[in-house]
């Protein structure tokens, strides 16, 4: 049985109110990279964009205080963690008395770096910077306005292909239809996706039924944006490629993976009308 299915994922809990590191539950990337073809280095580079927004703990003298926070976990760190363990885990501070925001970060920092085997980078946003949090959409041209028949609801890579005669482009497509399932639970993920790459015009109607093809997967948020990556450039082959997938917020926490081959500005961390 693999690994995830130990987890706490779809299991009933009892939450921890106070600080327990131990409720972390890393999971291997190698598994799901094998899979897809991925053995020694990495095709791509990125980042996982995590955003909490049920974060709290106590002061000194008791009094609850709240933030936000936004992780950073590198693609190329050995684990993810199980976002039901990384929910349990954050609502552990909420009895826990600490020094101040620093001391915080530097339990979360701390502690992800551990679960990950990376350096993660932490970042928290007090109440007085609430009001600088906005929203955006995904850059780029959105297809899912194109009428097309579709009728696969599983990955298809063979769905994909390229206009051969036209000569190479470079932009950016866009998709709010992409839906997958939780690997353990079955429970529905939505995201928007972004997919910027230099190359051979990409077919837009065969993207489109491409990314609607998830729709019936079971698989994390991380293995789904991977997924697409490398069957885009093994069905396509542009020289440069990055996918970015904004997934809608689940146990007050949403994922946001990011893979590119090229040296690209890494992402806005900016939450769309759905997140």
């Amino acid at each position: 049985m693999s690994n995830e299915h130990h987890s706490p994922l779809g299991k009933a809990v009892s939450y921890k109110a106070e600080y327990d590191p131990s409720l972390l539950f890393p999971i291997p990337r190698s598994g799901k990279r094998e899979e897809i073809g991925i053995t020694g280095t990495l095709p791509f580079m990125g980042v996982d964009l995590w955003n909490a927004y049920e974060l709290s703990w106590l002061n000194m003298r008791g009094k609850p205080q709240v933030a936000l926070a936004v992780f950073e976990i590198p693609a190329s760190s050995p684990n993810i963690v199980e976002s039901k363990s990384f929910k349990l885990y954050l609502n552990s501070f909420n009895q826990t008395r600490l020094s101040g925001p620093d001391a915080l970060t530097a339990l979360l920092q701390q502690d992800i770096s551990e679960a990950t085997c990376a350096s993660v980078s932490v970042e928290l946003i007090l109440p007085d910077q609430f009001d600088r949090q906005k929203l955006g959409e995904l850059e780029g041209y959105c297809i899912d306005n194109l009428d097309i028949e579709v009728g696969t609801y599983t990955p298809t890579p063979d769905l994909l292909h390229c206009d051969e005669a036209d000569s190479p482009v470079e932009e950016i497509l866009v998709s709010n239809l992409l839906k997958s399932n939780c690997l353990v639970t079955g429970q529905p993920d939505w995201a928007s996706v972004q997919i910027r790459y230099i190359g051979r015009p990409i077919n837009r109607e065969s993207l489109l039924r491409y990314l609607i093809s998830f729709r019936n997967h079971n698989e994390f948020h991380e293995q789904c944006v991977e997924r697409i990556f490398v069957d885009i450039q093994r069905s396509c082959a542009p020289m440069k490629l990055s996918v970015y997938a904004r997934y809608t917020r689940r146990g007050g926490l949403d994922i946001n993976p990011y893979r590119s081959n090229f040296n690209a500005p890494q992402p806005s961390n900016v939450r769309t009308s759905r997140q």
